[in-house]
């Protein structure tokens, strides 16, 4: 796995928990229209008759919302039980009216408080008594408490508690008075409710607005349209009524917390509150999502069909922009120039992608990435491939979220039939969500592909393969697998540098950093697949220092081929540097071999160490440099609210080019001529600062460079193909060499690792001196 990604591949594995996590930190509305109203904690001797009361308008179900209740503690401030809400609040007056549970052994205060939590597990009040503190966990985690202001003792009277009283309609308007006669399950005895003032009747695309972000947030506002798809959680609806502004949706999602009692082609009308909710929750880049909660819903009626999708490609309406994602960081919403506000004039509506492509492997997800006709940076496989300047947001999402079953497994460059569904937001992008799977309309071109380039007698062929934590205890069929691709596809090149090594214990996180079992099966495999014999060079790392998977101790490392390439010389440990040398005739060598580079540097603190190695091939000398730059997990998502998005640790991996870059120019300066390579996976792309800070390192050469644009791909993230490992050469290498990258992973569905190995075939003149 390229922990580029780590967030990304582990997003779903804990689905619910992320949504509550997003809920929580985002509040329904401006003021709180479902509140806490009465409460008894506490009473003279024995406690008795404890409650509490919730007060809202008249309808409103509370079956799934919950009371926590918090030890507010300072060394626990943590929930010690819930009150489990249900029915549907009565009109008392005017509209609004109360409900009440019982509850025995509510904490006493100093302070303690609750937390009242919507279907979503939304935080609607964190509300304290005798005190403040913020909560350490729980669904407030994070949030401080709002002291209520009154408070009861063991001198309350039995039957007291403490209410609101006050005129008005949210909690805003009110507040908590000293303890009185409870009135448990009516109006509080000093409260009145004002006759509410009818919300305005607004269309769903006012309610959207143009922009991200609705005009009506916070408010509450009547509404009307069609249903067109239901979730487990609420549904879509959208207005039949086209405005003909295309900066604006007519459609909405309705969020009812769980599975709403309404069909496709229902006429409703509702009235809730304007939400913009945040998938993710507040601690993340992510967009938010235009909603209505806490709907009052009444069906008028059925319509005949449901509202005309929107087509996106072929002949369509609207089309994405080619290159821009963000180009004024929100300051002009302009869906024709700019992908994000493009996606976001559909959110919520029915749209239609026509024949689209497939543009990476289905994720273990179920997420499907595509592209439509018409799109730029196409490659010969069918992606899509990023450049400097455009990250392509043609690309488009599809989820199956809303159909029954998984998502059919696809390769790149399948051509879809027509996907129809509703345009959604999450884990920092924009989805459509369909009613049906996709089906293949016509398969792609996918073939895995083999090199042409090959070693001789004047020629020596190097290779780069990250191979996805490898650790001896995989299944034989992924050893099997990564054999075959390395001796068949791969040519069985004479040096191969190795990421993503992992100890013989893998994950297990036991003390173990040897790896050598790792290469052995690795090694058995390629030999049982027809490969010639190879010989591994490994410095094993100290323990858990390196980042990875705890336990995985994940390095590079080297197979080479002894029967045309040796590697002499005393090789360093986890903490040492190899350093260069004069070896006495002018050339260069290094004092461990192979050696680490740097390792005690602070750019590659909780990352793995570049390794050098001096390779003696047919009688000439080949210094090579093997590395993995630190990941980039933790990016801003490119249809994120930073814009433009930052890269998580480019800092870090510009300090680790810089590192390499100085110990190449120290070889070079002992032997000008010096054939130099450097080769792995960088976490970084060919325009990217730190890739340029190599070159500058004494006229190297980027061979990802020579491949055409489109061709420059070697993973691929979110649909969009791009360079991660590269090759790079120094002058010394005489003679221009060939560069393949081999297609074997990266775009298929069934992947021996994540990324594509490259190779380079390398003409060994005479070395200059």
């Amino acid at each position: 796995m390229n922990l580029r990604h780590d967030a990304h591949f582990l997003r779903k594995f804990a689905a619910s928990a992320i949504t509550a996590a997003s809920a929580m930190a985002t509040a329904a509305c401006a003021q709180t229209q479902v509140f806490l109203n009465e409460i008894h904690y506490d009473n003279a001797s024995t406690d008795v008759g404890e409650f509490i009361e919730i007060a809202g308008p008249a309808g409103v179900d509370l079956s799934g919302w919950e009371a926590v209740l918090y030890n507010g503690t300072n060394s626990v401030r943590a929930p010690y039980g819930t009150i489990a809400l249900s029915g549907v609040i009565p009109d008392q007056q005017n509209g609004f009216g109360t409900l009440a549970f019982s509850r025995a052994g509510i904490q006493n205060g100093s302070p303690d408080g609750l937390a009242l939590v919507d279907p979503s597990g939304a935080v609607q009040q964190f509300l304290s008594y005798e005190g403040v503190f913020t909560a350490l966990s729980g669904p407030a985690a994070g949030m401080t408490s709002t002291d209520i202001g009154a408070s009861e003792s063991s001198s309350t009277p039995v039957g007291f508690s403490l209410q609101l009283s006050g005129t008005g309609l949210v909690f805003e308007d009110f507040v908590f008075a000293s303890a009185a006669p409870n009135t448990q399950g009516a109006v509080n005895a000093n409260q009145t409710f004002d006759s509410p003032v009818p919300p305005p009747v607004v269309t769903i695309s006012e309610i959207q607005g143009a922009g991200h972000r609705s005009p009506f947030e916070g408010d509450v506002v009547q509404t009307s349209g069609v249903v067109t798809v239901v979730a487990g959680n609420g549904f879509y609806l959208q207005d039949p009524d086209d405005d003909f502004d295309p900066n604006t949706s007519e459609g909405v999602f309705v969020f009812t917390g769980s599975t709403p009692s309404v069909a496709p082609l229902d006429e409703i009308d509702i009235k809730g509150s304007v939400v913009e909710f945040k998938p993710g929750g507040s601690g993340t880049d992510n967009l938010t999502i235009t909603q209505v909660s806490n709907p009052m819903i009444t069906i008028t009626g059925a319509a005949d069909t449901l509202p005309a999708p929107v087509r996106i490609g072929g002949d369509a309406r609207f089309t994405p922009p080619n290159a821009i994602i963000d180009n004024d960081q929100f300051l002009t919403f302009d869906p024709s120039e700019d992908g994000i506000d493009f996606y976001e004039s559909l959110e919520g509506m029915r749209v239609e992608i026509v024949n689209p492509f497939t543009v990476a492997p289905t994720n273990r997800f179920g997420e499907i990435w595509t592209r439509i006709s018409g799109a730029t940076g196409v490659n010969a496989e069918g992606g899509v491939t990023v450049s400097d300047g455009d990250f392509n947001p043609e690309r488009i999402q599809i989820d199956d979220t809303l159909f029954p079953g998984t998502s059919p497994q696809f390769g790149v460059g399948t051509q879809l039939n027509t996907v129809t569904g509703v345009v959604s937001y999450a884990f920092g992008n924009f989805e459509v969500l369909p009613s049906e799977a996709p089906t293949t309309r016509t398969p792609g071109p996918l073939q895995p592909e083999t090199t042409t380039l090959s070693s001789s007698s004047r020629h020596v062929t190097v290779a780069s393969f990250n191979v996805e934590n490898l650790d001896a205890l995989d299944d034989q069929a992924r050893f099997d697998q990564l054999g075959a691709i390395i001796a068949g596809n791969l040519g069985a090149p004479d040096i191969l540098g190795l990421q993503e090594i992992q100890d013989n214990t893998g994950p297990t996180d036991d003390g173990v950093v040897a790896a050598d079992e790792t290469y052995r099966r690795l090694m058995d495999a390629i030999a049982a697949a027809g490969g010639p014999s190879y010989d591994f060079a490994d410095i094993a790392p100290n323990n858990n220092a390196d980042g990875g998977q705890p336990g995985g101790n994940i390095r590079v490392g080297y197979l080479y081929r002894p029967d045309r390439v040796s590697l002499s010389g005393v090789a360093g440990d986890a903490d040492a540097s190899t350093f260069v040398v004069d070896d006495g005739t002018g050339g260069a060598d290094l004092t461990l071999n192979p050696g680490r580079i740097s390792p005690m540097n602070a750019a590659f603190d909780n990352s793995r160490k570049p390794l050098a190695a001096k390779f003696d091939v047919l009688g000439e000398t080949v210094f090579v440099v093997n590395t993995h730059s630190t990941s980039r997990g933790g990016s801003d998502p490119l249809f994120g609210e930073v814009q433009p998005p930052v890269i998580a640790s480019d800092d870090k991996r510009l300090q680790q080019s810089e590192a390499i870059r100085d110990f190449v120019r120290q070889l070079l300066a002992v032997e000008p001529g010096a054939r130099v390579v450097i080769l792995g996976d960088f976490n970084a792309l060919q325009f990217e600062a730190p890739l340029l800070t190599l070159e500058d390192a004494g006229a190297l050469e980027n061979l990802t460079d020579r491949l055409q644009p489109a061709d420059r791909y070697s993973f691929i993230f979110e649909g969009n193909a791009q360079a991660l490992d590269h090759i790079l050469v120094s002058e010394g290498i005489g003679v221009k060499p060939t560069y393949d990258i081999v297609r074997v992973n990266a775009s298929f569905a069934d992947q021996a690792a994540d990324h594509d190995p490259a190779v380079a075939r390398l003409f060994l003149s005479p070395p200059r001196k």
